[in-house]
């Protein structure tokens, strides 16, 4: 329906559809109990209300006493602090009705507050006042009291142990235990946990405060009553007494039956903390299972029974039960147990009939870290050196460095190697081992000579680099020397950090290029769309990334390097083509990484002989081109190669060897057998704007 502006006007269905709404309810409902304070009840309407008020209470005691863990009703804090504002409003709305019409008699408040009155009061209101007071001191110095402390120890304790918890989740992480989304949910519950303790701690100070208004509330009714009767409506002392008293008391028990029901529910919740199930079920499991104890009672309630004066029957029947529920237990422990060939027939049995699925004998470990028995200890260390917390580290700043995160690194223990030793494997092979001695720090020249240190001398596992072992206690004195020093478990990351970057093309797997595809941002998706399958397919984009890789190349930028497929793949269909084609297109990115502490590019070139000699030496057309040079050329290549560069790293230079487009390839195929850790670029991975200084020619 349209107004004359053009605006839609809100139909009925509109309406209910705000009506029904959870949080508007609940509005509704915070402004009602803040009215209950300003404005005047009804006496129906407070009947009501107070029915409400009861009814609810039960309800949220089943509740308490149902959950399975304190996380359950996550909610109740609020529901504490709601239901407390509640019953205050309603005890001031009786107020008002008590002190303003309680001259017309005992169901001036309404039928409930009457017949709680009359119920506690019997005929006496001495008696309501003794036994409301009992009540008031249960709920107040016993239930609640109680509670608010264990509120509090719980708090303190769950948040004390928070960190403890928070090292275990990250420690089953980093070896495998549980994956990334297990890890995110314990966090959750974790947070959830301690947010709840921390705010049941203040909201048990809501129950106690309500105890105190409820007493102060009855005290006030009571005087006021009285004197508002006998010197403002003329009654005599005693029917002022009888009637006022019976209508505060009335009212106070309304409110504090309610009041104590959720104080036990709050006690029930806070107390269950580390106990598994239900409360009914917990119990019985904890008390009712051994049948010496049930004999002891049974004997115990017997003789109880037979002491002159005492009443026998009800005695003698708990005796009986429990001298049953002893004899029941106990000839269930008495039957014959299984011989061990049962148990392991018994266990046999269900594995011939679920047999495991082969595919998880298949499945290996794509990192794993195996420790020997007395280094189990760096996963635990509490001095800021963990070995979990440094692995995550370390696969950060990989993913950052080298554009994809690497698969999680499993933590085992191996009892088969040296108590002080460890050993990492890529895909279930060994890739390196080591040792390291805790309690010690391993110390280095960075001169590269040998510590003139008292200790263990070795070879440092990851750079083969002297090095020597020495105790803690000489660190000033290393450190006055000016040793480098490294701790045990840094000494295991440092290796794992250089094993991984060796290995970094065989970890990049099929899935793991899908994952990096899927991640892309919306823009990069409709390259992608064109690109693969149709123009190269996921196979080749991951050869491609895997030949960048092996030449320590990232691959963050993802969408350049599929332009550059994009480009030259319609024209070729060579790997090695099509990576030389990427290297162009990360040209900016080549020269930025290897350039030194000047902003320059160092290089050695490549002389013009040995490049006709490579060009003459290719074999082969096209895809097939090989490199066929003579042994005795090579030989003499390999040696001007290492004088050239071993003369330049003596001035602390690090650079790279400058070759033609054509012949990098095959050039590079050879370097990386001798010295790895030269980067060997061609001219059009020279970016226009680059700084080059040239160092010297091979």
């Amino acid at each position: 329906m349209m107004m004359k502006d053009g605006m839609a006007r809100p139909t009925g269905r509109d309406v209910l559809g705000w009506v029904n709404r959870g949080e508007v309810l609940m509005a509704v409902g915070v402004i009602g109990v803040i009215m209950l304070l300003i404005l005047p009840v009804p006496k129906m309407l407070l009947d009501l209300l107070l029915a409400i008020s009861l009814v609810s209470s039960v309800l949220i005691l089943m509740t308490a006493v149902m959950m399975k863990r304190p996380l359950d009703f996550a909610i109740f804090p609020t529901v504490l602090l709601v239901s407390t504002l509640f019953r205050l409003g309603l005890n001031l709305a009786s107020t008002r009705l008590i002190l303003t019409h309680g001259q017309e008699g005992h169901d001036a408040a309404g039928q409930v507050i009457n017949a709680f009155g009359q119920l506690m009061m019997g005929g006496n209101f001495i008696i309501g006042v003794i036994i409301f007071a009992i009540i008031l001191v249960v709920n107040f110095v016993v239930i609640t009291k109680g509670s608010t402390r264990i509120a509090e120890v719980s708090a303190r304790f769950t948040l004390d142990s928070m960190p403890g918890k928070q090292m275990a989740i990250d420690a089953d992480l980093s070896s495998g235990l549980i994956t990334e989304d297990q890890a995110k949910l314990r966090r959750k519950e974790l947070e959830q946990e301690s947010t709840f303790f921390g705010a049941m701690d203040g909201a048990s100070k809501f129950v106690r405060g309500d105890a105190v208004a409820g007493l102060i509330i009855t005290f006030i009714n009571a005087i006021g009553g009285v004197l508002i009767g006998t010197l403002t409506h003329g009654m005599p002392a005693m029917e002022a007494a009888n009637t006022y008293v019976q209508l505060t008391i009335g009212d106070g028990l309304v409110t504090q039956v309610p009041a104590i029901i959720i104080s036990i529910a709050a006690g029930f919740l806070v107390s269950k903390a580390g106990v598994e199930g239900t409360a009914d079920k917990a119990m019985v499991t904890q008390l009712a299972t051994n049948p010496v104890s049930l004999g002891v009672v049974s004997g115990a309630a017997g003789l109880i029974g037979l002491i002159p004066g005492m009443p026998l029957i009800p005695f003698a029947a708990l005796a009986i039960g429990s001298g049953f529920m002893a004899w029941k237990l106990g000839r269930s422990r008495l039957k014959p147990q299984p011989t061990e060939d049962e148990i392991a027939a018994a266990a046999a049995k269900p594995k011939e009939e679920v047999e495991e699925p082969i595919s998880s004998i298949l499945t290996i470990d794509e990192v794993k870290i195996e420790l020997g028995y007395s280094l189990l200890s760096l996963i635990n260390d509490l001095e800021g050196r963990r070995l979990t917390d440094q692995i995550k580290a370390l696969r950060r700043s990989l993913a950052q460095e080298y554009g994809f995160v690497i698969p999680q690194v499993r933590i085992l223990d191996n009892m088969r190697l040296p108590t002080q030793g460890y050993a990492i494997r890529i895909k279930e092979m060994d890739a390196g081992a080591g040792e390291v001695r805790l309690g010690h720090l391993m110390a280095m020249d960075p001169a590269g000579r040998q510590v003139e240190l008292p200790g263990e001398h070795m070879r440092e596992p990851a750079f083969g680099l002297p090095a020597t072992w020495i105790n803690e206690n000489l660190r000033e004195e290393a450190t006055f020397h000016g040793y480098t020093l490294v701790d045990p478990s840094t000494v295991l990351t440092t290796h794992l950090t250089e094993i991984l970057k060796e290995n970094m093309a065989d970890l990049l797997s099929y899935s793991e290029v899908q994952k990096l595809l899927k991640e892309l941002g919306v823009e990069e998706k409709k390259l992608v769309e064109e690109l693969i399958p149709s123009v190269v397919t996921v196979t080749t984009l991951q050869r491609v990334l895997q030949a960048l890789l092996r030449e320590k190349v990232s691959i963050r930028d993802l969408p350049a390097i599929l332009e550059g497929l994009a480009e030259a793949a319609p024209h070729s269909t060579s790997v090695t083509t099509l990576v030389e084609h990427v290297r162009a297109r990360l040209a900016r990115q080549l020269c930025w990484q290897h350039q030194g502490g000047d902003g320059a590019l160092p290089i050695v070139t490549l002389s013009p002989e040995w490049e006709s000699a490579f060009a003459e030496s290719l074999v082969g057309g096209g895809e097939d081109k090989q490199l066929a040079m003579a042994p005795s050329r090579l030989q003499d290549f390999i040696r001007s190669v290492r004088e050239t560069f071993e003369r330049i790293a003596m001035s602390g230079e690090n650079p790279v060897l400058l070759t033609g487009p054509q012949t990098r390839p095959y050039v590079r195929s050879i370097i990386e057998r001798f010295r790895g850790q030269t980067v060997v670029m061609s001219q059009n991975e020279i970016h226009p704007r680059a700084k080059l200084r040239t160092l010297g020619q091979v």
